[in-house]
């Protein structure tokens, strides 16, 4: 993990009843199994998820422990923010989720946890202990500790 990169994360401000936040993709993916979406909603969502798919790689496909939440408790992916085509496909996602009243944040951060998979668009990391993990936490002026910002999106 390189110290001048920003990861990028898009997630519930919420607690899942699992007891993590939720990303963007799970938040979507949960509307339509809930049979939430118009046909539209749908379309959009099955096309971005079939490109998603095809862009780049699914951890756990990988690595099927990378997930296991004895192995890796509380484990989630980030974005490199270089991972700039598929950031660029997020704001869909995004307006999803507003359209049925699911909030949704964005957090950027240096160093958003101890790195359990990595390849050249994300990053999949454990939260250290402490971290703030979701909350939106700034850094400190000085520069230690946390180094995530959050912001709420819808």
């Amino acid at each position: 993990m390189s110290a001048t990169m920003t990861y990028v994360r898009f997630q519930s401000t919420e607690r899942s009843p699992r007891g993590h936040f939720p990303g963007v993709f799970a938040l979507a993916n949960g509307l339509a199994r809930e049979g939430r979406l118009s046909e539209e909603q749908h379309r959009f969502w099955r096309a971005g998820n079939d490109w998603y798919d095809a862009a780049y790689a699914d951890p756990s496909r990988v690595d099927p422990a990378v997930y296991d939440p004895d192995v890796n408790p509380g484990a989630v992916a980030w974005f490199k923010g270089t991972a700039t085509h598929l950031l660029d496909r997020i704001p869909g996602y995004l307006a999803l989720l507003a359209a049925h009243g699911v909030p949704c944040e964005r957090l950027e951060s240096a160093d958003p946890g101890r790195v359990v998979y990595e390849d050249d668009v994300q990053i999949v990391v454990v939260p250290r202990p402490g971290s703030g993990h979701g909350t939106g936490a700034a850094r400190p002026e000085d520069g230690s500790g946390l180094a995530q910002t959050g912001r709420t999106l819808s």
